[in-house]
């Protein structure tokens, strides 16, 4: 266990101060190992917690399905705590009660306590802010949190609490430096988070082999998808689930982009229909939480002044070939800029390669950090696969500036990438509608 000399900890007055400090408390910024984590869990005496746990892993999907599962268990009358990460605006975004982010007082208030909790025993800042997400719910009395796996599953810090359901909504290729190179591999990390004789919830519709062997040999209570449930869409966007024991007809779609969100939905109505005995729910909650789910940064698409602006996180092949084509499928009269930013540690070639077909013009950045990738590599990599029209640009507001400055009406703006880039990328944008009348934006947008 690693541990770190203790040391007279100066008062922190803002929360701004206490992530700073979490940036350098623990010698690596990710350090895959439970021990520590279960350590300071168990003297908060939250081993085990005083709620019911759902485990959300997966390459991509794992924000939807949170926001879904969050959704229909509020509506169904439980109090709901929400984990999710990383953050595109704020640090709080992470931590929700009923869909309520917590304060800058009650985070600073639970870090406190961890610290006092932790005596020796360091933490990672993502460890930290995982506790302190399990803490914070504690208190609050949540009767369930859905946490969201940050990287792989089965040495997360998520995974120092035992889940009463574990689902997967997908596996594919990325962060293979911690989790292998091929989806078996991977698939048997995000695995680990599945409990002996517990709900284990597989989305992905071609799981690979591990996954399935790793699952039978620890007797998990395993579902599939095309198998134990599955969903048909309706011409009318509407769908039909078919699970265990039971059908349901015209549920609605989430109000969330790409046809892969049928899929996602399917699988939490599956888990919910698995939960029945622990957590019931009531199918008429059903309809009602699946048109409320609300998740930024996923496909979300905005108008201005006749553009189509569209932001999504997409940062690894599976989830840029999901984006591509939603593209190819929304066609628009004018251009397509791409704003686009992604970490070294990434496919550079394989998530780029998917929107080269749909790109006009590409606006490379980097976000301010040690981890980003060089705009001179994303350039380089674009220019390799063929795109001519290739700007570097330092930051993610000077991207939006040049891109502003390039569109038209009937145009779309792509920002895509790292959540370091489509958060401020956003921001910016909602800054400059909102300076519409100032005539400011009118310059910027006409390249005046």
């Amino acid at each position: 266990m690693i541990t770190t000399a203790r040391t007279v900890r100066p008062a922190f007055a803002t929360l701004d101060d206490w992530l700073q400090w979490l940036e350098v408390l623990h010698p690596k910024k990710i350090d895959l190992a439970l021990e520590r984590v279960q350590a300071v869990l168990a003297a908060l005496g939250l081993k085990p917690p005083p709620y019911r746990v759902l485990s959300v892993a997966g390459t991509n999907g794992k924000g939807s399905s949170v926001a879904m599962l969050e959704s229909i268990y509020r509506q169904a009358g439980y109090r709901v705590g929400a984990y999710t990460s990383p953050h595109l605006w704020r640090f709080n975004e992470r931590i929700r009660v009923d869909s309520v982010e917590a304060t800058d007082v009650e985070l600073m208030h639970v870090f406190e306590a961890i610290d006092v909790a932790r005596g020796d025993t360091s933490l990672s800042y993502f460890e930290y802010a995982t506790v302190a997400a399990m803490l914070h719910f504690a208190e609050c009395g949540v009767a369930i949190a859905v946490l969201e796996v940050g990287l792989g599953g089965r040495l997360d810090a998520v995974n120092a609490l035992d889940p009463d359901l574990a689902l997967i909504s997908s596996v594919a290729l990325d962060h293979q430096h911690w989790l292998g190179d091929t989806r078996d591999a991977i698939g048997v990390e995000k695995a680990g988070i599945m409990r002996k004789a517990k709900p284990a919830i597989i989305a992905d519709p071609d799981p690979p082999p591990a996954l399935l062997r790793y699952a039978s040999e620890l007797g998990a209570d395993l579902r599939l998808v095309g198998e134990d449930f599955d969903c048909v869409s309706n011409a009318d966007g509407s769908w039909n689930y078919r699970g265990a024991g039971m059908q349901l007809e015209r549920l609605p779609r989430p109000p969330l982009a790409g046809d892969v969100q049928y899929g996602n939905a399917a699988a939490c109505v599956a888990a919910v229909e698995a939960l029945q005995p622990l957590i019931p729910v009531s199918w008429e909650a059903l309809a009602p939480a699946l048109v409320q789910v609300h998740l930024a940064g996923r496909l979300q698409i905005e108008q201005l002044h006749g553009a189509e602006w569209v932001f999504d996180v997409a940062h690894n092949p599976a989830a840029a070939a999901v984006l591509g084509g939603e593209m190819a499928r929304r066609a628009v009269p004018g251009r397509t800029i791409a704003i686009v930013g992604l970490m070294a540690d990434k496919d550079i070639a394989g998530v780029l390669r998917p929107l080269i077909g749909t790109v006009d013009a590409w606006i490379v950045t980097c976000a301010d950090t040690a981890r980003a990738c060089a705009t001179g590599v994303l350039a380089t990599t674009l220019r390799e696969l063929g795109c001519a029209d290739v700007v570097e640009v330092q930051s993610p507001l000077l991207a939006c500036e040049r891109a502003l400055a390039h569109t038209r009406p009937g145009d779309r703006v792509l920002t895509f990438g790292s959540f370091r880039i489509v958060g401020p990328v956003m921001t910016e944008v909602r800054l400059y509608s909102g300076a519409s009348s100032s005539g400011e934006l009118s310059a910027k947008w006409t390249g005046v």
